[in-house]
């Protein structure tokens, strides 16, 4: 009998669907066991978000300062397994609070340590840093990253920056004043998800993942957009700023950071809908002389290694 778990944070619902998918043409085979461990935060974050609480876990989230969670049960605990399924969202260019929390305890040390693990990604389309994050977060508790999945909203980027602050802020994964398309990852794509559930059994029963990511990789499983990684790692830098000020002037809720956080506020807009343009006016006038580098860059976070 394989033992499968699946961990996961899932605020909207949305990535549990994307995993219930993957794992859809996986657990009909009577020798495989699926065990489900849903990391709850002890003060739990509300859906939909409010503006306030939803820049006020900036800081924390970005610097992946963990927060208190409900333990997994005794019964998760004492298994081995033969593979595990880490889902993740990714919030401020970083796992979430909750997931980074998971792989920061000693619970994730024990479970994941010499495990076999495939990373799901359910974001908007920035992805890449956050998946260097949990990498490296993999690589402390000793798991053995075989694959990744990272399924995204496809639309252009200022349309789902739009449509996903509709969603987080309305709770509503709905058509925007019936004009914008549906935020987040596309019914269609949470849907055939299950697509990568018949080469992960296939990896799974055969005790073989050294072909799976390029197995992936051939159903599409992680698209790669140069510009995005550009857009990614520079916001980063910028983001670092931000958080390492704004958490010296108090912890979440205080009212010594509210006005930094409306400030943060007012940069991310002029970041988005300003510098984000000029970035990538920049990325295409430099992309002939790049192209090598850029091929290199999307070699690499297409697969499952850490630099």
């Amino acid at each position: 009998m394989k033992e499968v778990l699946v961990v996961y944070y899932s605020q909207t619902g949305q990535l549990f669907d994307i995993l219930k998918n993957v794992v859809s043409t996986i657990e009909d085979d009577d020798d495989v066991n699926i065990t489900y461990f849903e990391i709850v935060p002890e003060k739990p974050f509300e859906f939909p978000w409010n503006k306030q609480a939803f820049f006020d876990c900036f800081p924390e989230s970005f610097l992946q300062i963990p927060a208190p969670y409900i333990s997994p049960s005794e019964d998760i605990l004492k298994k081995k397994y033969d593979l595990v399924l880490l889902g993740h969202q990714v919030w401020y260019l970083t796992p979430s609070i909750p997931l980074n929390s998971f792989l920061k305890s000693d619970h994730a040390k024990k479970l994941l340590k010499d495990t076999p693990t495939i990373t799901v990604i359910g974001a908007r389309n920035m992805w890449i840093m956050a998946q260097e994050k949990v990498k490296k977060l993999l690589t402390n508790c000793d798991a053995k990253l075989v694959g990744n999945i990272a399924l995204v909203d496809r639309h252009i980027n200022h349309i789902s920056v739009i449509t996903i602050v509709h969603w987080m802020m309305k709770g509503k994964k709905d058509k925007m004043w019936g004009i914008f398309p549906k935020p987040g990852v596309s019914d269609e794509d949470i849907k055939n998800a299950s697509k990568f559930g018949t080469v992960i059994k296939d990896a799974l029963t055969s005790n073989n993942f050294s072909n799976l990511q390029p197995n992936l990789l051939k159903l599409d499983a992680v698209v790669i957009k140069p510009f995005l990684v550009l857009a990614d790692q520079r916001a980063n830098i910028l983001f670092s700023k931000w958080a390492n000020f704004i958490i010296k002037k108090g912890p979440a809720g205080d009212p010594k950071r509210k006005k930094w956080l409306v400030l943060f506020n007012y940069y991310l807009l002029f970041a988005i809908w300003v510098i984000a343009p000029i970035v990538f006016i920049v990325f295409l006038l430099t992309y002939i002389p790049m192209y090598k580098k850029v091929n290199r860059d999307k070699k690499y976070y297409s697969s499952i290694h850490l630099k």
